[in-house]
């Protein structure tokens, strides 16, 4: 007898694997850090960073242009599937999987009661990230293979989707508590004076841009949301939501803006003729700190090597058109090449990139700022007379949409007395307040080009089709928009293999299928 309970007890710890990581040996502070780093697309190293941001959203939204037809399609709006589906496929596995897993390891834990709300806070950031890129996505049921056996998830409608991210967002701010935890994972208020309220004021700043969606397609939720954070939003540049990133060869910590354009093929993407221009007639002191023209190579025979020169004199910036090739057949979109001096060069060397300040290794990256909140609550404001008074809020926003730029480090920053030389020269006009205010908006969202975009054509309407701000499409030969400005992402192909029938389901509540003309929920107005 003795020797058969001695045997059961064997038998019981041999079906036990000890090399095997339990929820409780994980340390889901930890966890938050990644969903952080996450967000700004840092684990997706040669991935969506590259391919989807900057190929192509920066060029739709005419923050950048280049003469490149194959990774840089976004200044043409050419097709290229792969690489507009990359964001899709690679932020379901790098940033939706930990964020669901930071959600379930946290919940119903008194211990971890404000990490939790966190997580709330961080998964509806990624997914309103991804519904505003695509529409209908994958949302109740993504990231519960694990939990759930849910390996085909179905797409949720984006108004359902956008219904429960506001609801998420409103609870999980205000359940936030000083009596709670103080998760040490936290890199972007961890080490503020009151991490707490910090918080609470990203959770209502991040509650107000949800909301400022639905502006064309749902404006009385929109309004309500606007007066339950009004006054509990960021206050000033100190509260900005800030990754800081490393230099290091880790793509986790590294600031991936900079990795992927650099590594990459740095010598095709310029800064667009638009932002130039408009930087250069209103004598924006901003220019000078996020454009350069480089030329000159260290090594002249060898392309990849840093210039030899740069200059960020404001006056010698030169924006490249969108549209354009170099050595094309058609004179029409055959770009005449900028040389500078006669330095040895490549062709683009005469056109401004986005300089070293914005695009480092180490840069930043900044991903929810008061200088925005303040910009939506003045477009609120003007546009249905809540939240305060537009000419106010316009005001904080310019003035700290210019200071903030100091978050790039010494080289960046811009004196509080410029920026109001700006504001004096650019003051509040009622009248065109809704164009003004979401310029700036446009222009204080260079490097978030998700956002830019997003912003863009939630302030398209059918009586304003050209946005704020006005953009003048382009109609390269071959495009697939009939020469507008694309309104969403198509999906990526490999969900015609692993999900097919829940593609197909959600392809089909597309007006004109899976194409970057098709408007998602928020975009639409009647008669669209």
């Amino acid at each position: 007898m003795i020797a058969a309970g001695s045997c059961k007890k064997d038998l019981a710890k041999a079906n036990i694997n000890p090399d095997q990581i339990t929820a409780g040996q994980v340390n889901p502070n930890l966890l938050l850090t990644t969903v952080q780093l996450a967000y700004t697309g840092a684990p997706t190293e040669g991935g969506s960073v590259w391919v989807t941001k900057w190929g192509g959203v920066a060029g739709f939204i005419q923050h950048v242009a280049s003469t490149n037809t194959g990774f840089y399609y976004g200044d043409k709006y050419l097709n290229n599937i792969g690489a507009m589906g990359q964001t899709f496929q690679d932020n379901y596995t790098s940033a939706v999987q930990p964020a669901v897993e930071l959600y379930q390891l946290t919940a119903n834990k008194p211990q971890y009661r404000n990490l939790h709300q966190m997580a709330r806070i961080m998964k509806a950031m990624i997914f309103q990230q991804l519904t505003d890129l695509y529409g209908d996505i994958p949302y109740f049921q993504a990231g519960l293979g694990y939990y759930e056996r849910i390996y085909t998830p179905v797409y949720d409608q984006q108004q359902v989707i956008y219904t429960d991210l506001l609801k998420e967002v409103s609870q999980a701010t205000d359940s936030l508590t000083e009596n709670g935890d103080k998760p040490t994972g936290d890199i972007l208020y961890s080490q503020a004076g009151d991490q707490i309220a910090e918080w609470k004021m990203f959770g209502n700043s991040l509650l107000l841009r949800m909301a400022m969606r639905l502006t064309k397609v749902d404006a009385p939720t929109a309004q309500k949301y606007v007066t339950q954070v009004t006054g509990k939003t960021m206050q000033s540049n100190d509260d900005n939501a800030i990754i800081q990133h490393v230099l290091s060869a880790n793509a986790l910590t590294s600031n991936q803006d900079a990795a992927q354009i650099f590594s990459q093929d740095s010598t095709d993407v310029r800064l667009s003729s638009t932002i130039v221009s408009n930087m250069k007639k209103n004598n924006d002191p901003r220019l000078p700190v996020v454009a350069w023209i480089a030329y000159g190579l260290q090594d002249p025979t060898d392309p990849s090597t840093f210039p030899q020169f740069t200059d960020t004199n404001a006056a010698d910036q030169i924006g490249l058109p969108p549209g354009y090739v170099i050595g094309g057949l058609n004179p029409a979109i055959n770009l005449l090449i900028v040389a500078k001096d006669s330095l040895p060069a490549e062709g683009l060397a005469g056109y401004s990139r986005i300089s070293d300040n914005l695009l480092s290794i180490s840069a930043p990256s900044l991903i929810l700022t008061y200088a925005e909140t303040e910009l939506l609550l003045a477009d609120a404001a003007q546009r249905w007379g809540i939240g305060g008074d537009a000419a106010t809020h316009y005001k904080n926003g310019v003035l700290a949409a210019i200071t903030q730029l100091s978050a790039y480090g010494s080289a960046a920053t811009i004196s509080p007395g410029d920026a109001q030389t700006y504001l004096s020269a650019h003051p509040y006009v009622p009248a065109s307040g809704l164009s003004q205010i979401n310029m700036q908006y446009w222009l204080c969202s260079l490097m978030d080009e998700y956002e830019a975009w997003a912003n863009w054509r939630r302030t398209s309407s059918i009586a304003n089709p050209a946005g704020y701000p006005a953009l003048t499409p382009t109609n390269y030969p071959g495009n697939v928009t009939s020469g507008t400005i694309p309104r969403r992402l198509p999906y990526p192909p490999s969900q015609k293999v692993t999900n097919l029938a829940n593609y197909n389901a959600a392809v089909a509540g597309l007006t004109g299928g899976d194409k970057m003309t098709s408007r998602m929920y928020w975009d639409k107005e009647k008669g669209q």
